[in-house]
Parts: structure tokens; C-alpha cells; sequence
């Protein structure tokens, strides 16, 4: 069989990718992540698949699937949450894959960290604010580089997006007011896609009581950006009369 990774987004049933849709249509086998995909994004399956909740399974169970059904025709649907580029823990897979000779697809998907930003109506780059967006994750149980860490990123001043770390809320906090101002705005924005989505505004200094007094500890971004709610900033080039580009002359403003 063709394994194929499958990004399924952040969990709005109508932000998978068609060809995402297609192959979970086609799919003999469908492994999904049921912590973090919802259950509804495999309803169309085929009536006779194979299908395994990867919650519970290891790297080696996962593999092990692959292997079993490997002479097989037809595809494996392995379905993870969001953008499997990030966060995904495929390369893993993937390389397995090529260990075994085995044909492997990745179909991407949209990230929570684009639903977000759409949900709260925010382009998270603005002319003369940040033209820099940074996805990263506070250090746990899973480290990060020291030159990834939180206060060196806060430093360069763009909007960051924090995957995975509103469990160490208040050391996130602490790492971020090395550079951010205490009123520099954030979001909070739980499990975006679900029916059970929530969006919390606050700032640097006051976002970690926030997200305690929703008792809110996991499934949560945290973007932190200047340019959050922001109603003053410096408008594009891209559709100024007096700007010129390959598609488009400038134009006199009388």
C-alpha cells in the first residue's frame, strides 16, 4: 500500500484540502490522531475501512501497520492534526518509509496558527510593525535549542506564535516580558476549529490568570504581536495609487 500523511487542519471539518478529503475517501486503512482530529473528518470513509485511533499507539505500533499491509493495493490514510509540517512528528515516519522501501505521501493541511489568525480576523504581518511571523514552543518535557528560547525570540519583536506551552504559562510570561512590554496584546485561542472553540483576549502581564480562570491548559496557541487589534499602522504598497508594478502603473491622486 501507498502511505499517506494527511494534513487534516486545525478541525473545522471544511478546512481539510480535497485532496485530503480524497484520499480518507479512498483509504483502505485510516489511522487518525483522535486526541487532536476529530472523529467527523472520517465520515466518509469507505464503509469497509480499517480504522485505528492513533492516541494510544507508538511510533513501532504505527509502523507496524504499514508493515502488515505493505503488499497490499491501495492507501493508507495516516491523518494528523493541522499542518503536519509542524509539530507533526512524521519525519519519523516518513524515514521509516524509506528505510522500507515503502511509497509515502504527504498531503499538507491548514495549521491553527491560519485558522486562528482567521478567526480573529488579524493579519498577523503589518507594514512597518512586523513583517515576521515565528511558530515555536516553550521548552517542557521536550527541550528547544537555547538559541530557539523563548527570550531570544521575544527579542526580535515579531508576532510569535507559541504552540504546546500554555501548560507553563507564567514562565512563558516571565521569558516574554524580557522584550515585550507587560501591555503588548495577546491571544489565546483554544482548540480553534472545534465546536468548542474559545478566544481569549489579554496581554503579556495578564494572559496566564486569564487562561487559569478559563481553565484553559492545553490545546491553546498563544500569539503575542504588536500587531494584535491594532487600528492605526501603515497601509500596504500593494494597492497604493502611487505605487507601480509589473501590473499596474501609479496613478495621480488629485
Amino acid at each position: 500500500m501507498k502511505i499517506v500523511i494527511v494534513g487534516a487542519g486545525p478541525g473545522d471539518p471544511e478546512l481539510i484540502t480535497l485532496r485530503g478529503k480524497r484520499i480518507i475517501e479512498e483509504a483502505k486503512v485510516v489511522i487518525y490522531a483522535g486526541s487532536l482530529v476529530p472523529a467527523v473528518l472520517i465520515d466518509n470513509r469507505r464503509s469497509d475501512a480499517l480504522v485505528m485511533d492513533s492516541s494510544s499507539m507508538t511510533l513501532d505500533e504505527v509502523c507496524a501497520v504499514y508493515d502488515q499491509y505493505r503488499d497490499e493495493e491501495g492507501i493508507i490514510a495516516r491523518v494528523h492534526t493541522g499542518d503536519p509540517s509542524i509539530y507533526g512528528a512524521i519525519q519519523e515516519q516518513i524515514d521509516w518509509c524509506f528505510k522500507e522501501g515503502l511509497d509515502v505521501e504527504v498531503v499538507p493541511g491548514v495549521s491553527s496558527f491560519q485558522a486562528a489568525a482567521a478567526v480573529l480576523k488579524q493579519e498577523l504581518t503589518l507594514p512597518e510593525l512586523t513583517q515576521t511571523v515565528i511558530l515555536s514552543r516553550a521548552a517542557g518535557r521536550t527541550p528547544v535549542p537555547e538559541a530557539e528560547n523563548i527570550p531570544a525570540l521575544a527579542g526580535i519583536g515579531a508576532s510569535l506564535v507559541l504552540f504546546l506551552s500554555i501548560g507553563n504559562a507564567s514562565r512563558v510570561r516571565d521569558d516574554l516580558l524580557s522584550s515585550y512590554t507587560a501591555d503588548t496584546p495577546v491571544a489565546l485561542v483554544y482548540r480553534v476549529g472545534w465546536p468548542d472553540q474559545r478566544i481569549l483576549m489579554s496581554t503579556v502581564r495578564e494572559f496566564p490568570e486569564k487562561a487559569e480562570e478559563a481553565g484553559i491548559t492545553r490545546q491553546t496557541l498563544i500569539i503575542v504581536s504588536p500587531v494584535l487589534g491594532r487600528k492605526e499602522y501603515a497601509k500596504s504598497k500593494l494597492y497604493d495609487p502611487l505605487f507601480s508594478h509589473g501590473w499596474r502603473d501609479s496613478r495621480s491622486v488629485e
